[in-house]
């Protein structure tokens, strides 16, 4: 993928959609990496921004439902199982970011798929491609409608307040969806994964602020009711049948298991990462902070929601209204959960957009619309460089699917 571009004076767009004008073989090492590529940036803690913005998603405010079904052995138990195998797991993946066993001088592995070429080849690179790049459209549907869910909220919250609760406050989702897929627009134009760093910082600041105000809260209900609910083995049959009780425990794994998910978007946050030291090094340090951090946020929240609500305790402690108040510190959490659902929306979306348009210019290389960047000068600052394809292409993927869920409008 990389050892053949030595040779050509234009390289075609490549994992992350850069296009520039060089030889390699000539360029100042200070500028380009040994692959020819732009130098990398990264280091531990724009990785571990990376990681967490992905990984502390809103369903750490499901934890606390999990634990109910599962119980307070089982739960936590569950919960740290969970994110041993993470770990144990994303150390493997790590590794197989150089090829030949080489881990300083091997063929990078741009992509999870490049990985599972260069070690399993042959079909399997279809199927675990097909299911990679499924699971990041669904990802992308997926916090679409969490971001309004939070959104709607907000305004909910403030609607139950002015009316004491008596208004069911009953709202439509469209506007909310449109406007997060306006703002997904605008920050799909970023080129690549390596120049996320500063929009995943801000969405790693936003997850710990919504699941420390999720703690709090929880927190202030032990302390309110004096007392620690919830039992051993979590919400009785006699409360729920036992199909229901069965059912509901392999919920509270999925949910657990999703809340640890990150191993789609390793090798792409690896390849962000500059080297000395090596890059397997950085990574695997950047995944032992994550998740020893994740993990302690998933017990603190977990816990405390499920010793405040027991066995009652919401699929969702902000927007399941476990907590009608103090209204104002709910749409602050709310407000961060929107936010930081903009950034992993991106995190998860940037290797989908990387791949089409890797692929584009495969197909055609000698289409100016998909492989000519156009320079526009803007007063004052650096010429900024607009590839038309790029544009297009991800204004369509983040557009579509709105006018698709828009069509038949939906009430909360």
């Amino acid at each position: 993928m990389g050892e053949n571009t030595a040779s050509k004076n234009h390289l075609p767009p490549q994992a992350f959609g850069v296009s520039v004008d060089r030889n390699p073989q000539s360029s100042d090492s200070k500028w380009f990496d040994d692959d020819g590529r732009p130098k990398r940036t990264g280091d531990v803690w724009t990785a571990c921004a990376h990681i967490i913005t992905a990984v502390i998603g809103s369903g750490v405010l499901s934890l606390a439902f999990a634990i109910a079904q599962l119980g307070w052995i089982a739960g936590p138990t569950v919960m740290l199982l969970f994110s041993l195998v993470t770990y144990y797991t994303s150390l493997l993946l790590t590794s197989c970011y150089r090829s030949a066993g080489d881990p300083v001088n091997g063929k990078r592995n741009y992509t999870y798929v490049d990985a599972v070429r260069a070690n399993l080849g042959g079909v399997k690179v279809k199927i675990c491609g097909f299911v990679q790049y499924v699971n990041f459209f669904g990802v992308a549907i997926g916090y679409t409608i969490a971001s309004s869910i939070s959104m709607m909220a907000i305004k909910r919250s403030n609607c139950f307040h002015q009316s004491g609760g008596k208004d069911p406050c009953h709202m439509n989702a469209t506007p909310y969806m449109i406007g997060f897929g306006i703002a997904e627009i605008l920050l799909s134009q970023i080129p690549g994964f390596d120049q996320l760093h500063w929009l995943s910082l801000v969405a790693a600041v936003m997850s710990f602020t919504y699941s420390t105000i999720g703690l709090g809260l929880g927190v202030g209900k032990v302390i309110e009711n004096k007392r620690v609910r919830g039992s051993l083995t979590g919400i009785s049959i006699g409360t729920v049948t036992q199909t229901q009780k069965i059912w509901r425990s392999f919920q509270a794994l999925g949910d657990v298991a999703f809340a640890y998910s990150y191993s789609m978007v390793l090798i792409e946050i690896q390849d962000t990462i500059k080297a000395p030291p090596l890059e397997s090094k950085t990574m695997k340090k950047a995944s032992l902070i994550s998740v020893a951090v994740t993990t302690l946020f998933y017990m603190f929240c977990g816990c405390f929601g499920y010793a405040a609500f027991g066995d009652q305790a919401p699929s969702n402690l902000l927007t399941g209204f476990g907590f009608y108040n103090p209204y104002w510190l709910l749409d602050i959490a709310n407000a961060a959960i929107v936010i930081h659902l903009v950034g992993a929306y991106q995190v998860f979306c940037q290797p989908l957009f990387a791949f089409i348009e890797k692929e584009a210019a495969r197909r055609f290389p000698e289409s100016n619309f998909v492989n000519k960047d156009v320079k526009i000068s803007i007063p004052g600052r650096r010429p900024c460089n607009i590839n038309l394809f790029r544009m297009v292409w991800r204004t369509l993927f983040c557009g579509y699917y709105y006018c698709d869920f828009n069509a038949p409008s939906f009430l909360w």
